[in-house]
């Protein structure tokens, strides 16, 4: 029964990598650059291709086989052109990809995970899943979110806070495992996570302080002539606190991932320029710094959570009371 939860949590784990392998489109391309690099851009899902056929690029045009048949397509005229996924049929086509199997395996892990948590923590009895959940959910509680907002607040938006730092840590880790995706790679996923602080920030501020004292506390006492300054200035600076957190999320998780993938590249650096046997002979240094690279990425995905949720803690904080 111990191992009911880690049982359960690694075939999560295998069943959205499975999924992402068998709905997501293959890419046949010539350039192994190009193929390994495809890795940071999140594919479509789309419907298995029958009798071996695919959806992917031709390999001698480059062009599209076929057009592919997406797994959930909706139409959306009123979204910007950047979340069209075909752009060659008219009007935007809204469709679900790799990334969001990987964002709802986080979330099931996040259910799994802390199951048993509740009865360990008013008993004193579990399995070490439980242990070492609640000893996490613990610690964000009293190192993260009581120090800065204070206990009577801070147990309030506690739930807020543990799902962000839980949901963000999953996300990450989920990258590392070969054949996954990193949602936290994509700078959409992780401006839809800023912009939840945000709206914290914004909504939970007039709640707290008032509809007109928050706007009004929102400018600092400065004379008069420099209110045309400032105003604009406040205004920015509200909006850069969400941009901060989807940039620096985004920025480091791309960055691993293209440093690991680098590392792979000089393989076929190698065997392009050197032949083939350079290449087997250069492989065990390569693969080594790889390695080295995906061990700090691991530290890297637990540290990325831990800024995104103390930023957002900061953030909040400081709309319910700008005078601290």
């Amino acid at each position: 029964m111990n191992l009911l939860r880690p049982v359960l949590a690694l075939a999560l784990v295998l069943g959205a990598c499975i999924l992402s392998a068998r709905f997501t489109a293959h890419h046949t391309i010539d350039d192994p650059f190009v193929a390994l690099y495809s890795h940071l851009v999140p594919a479509p899902l789309v419907s298995p291709a029958p009798h071996g056929t695919d959806h992917a690029a031709d390999s001698a045009t480059g062009h599209a086989a076929a057009e592919p048949h997406y797994l959930v397509q909706l139409p959306a005229d009123w979204a910007p052109a950047a979340f069209d996924a075909n752009p060659a049929r008219e009007g935007t086509q809204l469709v679900l990809t790799n990334l969001q199997i990987f964002q709802l395996c986080a979330v099931l892990l996040i259910f799994v995970c802390f199951s048993g948590v509740p009865k360990y923590l008013r008993t004193g009895q579990g399995d070490a899943t439980s242990k070492l959940f609640a000893g996490f959910a613990l610690w964000v509680r009293d190192e993260m979110v009581y120090p800065a907002m204070g206990r009577e607040t801070g147990k309030k938006l506690l739930p807020y806070f543990l799902s962000l730092f839980f949901f963000v840590m999953f996300m990450n880790l989920l990258g590392l495992v070969p054949g996954s995706a990193t949602a936290t790679a994509s700078i959409f996923v992780t401006a839809g996570l800023a912009i939840t602080t945000l709206v914290m920030m914004v909504i939970g501020g007039m709640i707290v302080q008032g509809p007109v004292a928050y706007w009004k506390h929102l400018v600092p006492h400065v004379p008069i002539a420099l209110l045309p300054l400032m105003i604009p200035l406040e205004l920015l600076g509200l909006v850069v606190k969400p941009f901060a957190l989807t940039v620096r999320l985004f920025a480091n998780m791309t960055g691993g991932h293209m440093v690991v993938l680098s590392f792979m590249g000089l393989l076929f650096f190698m065997a392009r320029g050197a032949g083939e046997m350079a290449a087997y002979a250069t492989s065990p240094l390569v693969v080594g710094f790889a390695v080295f690279i995906m061990i700090i990425e691991s530290f890297v995905a637990l540290l990325q959570a831990y800024v995104f949720t103390m930023l957002s803690i900061m953030f909040i904080q400081a709309s319910f009371h700008p005078d601290h």
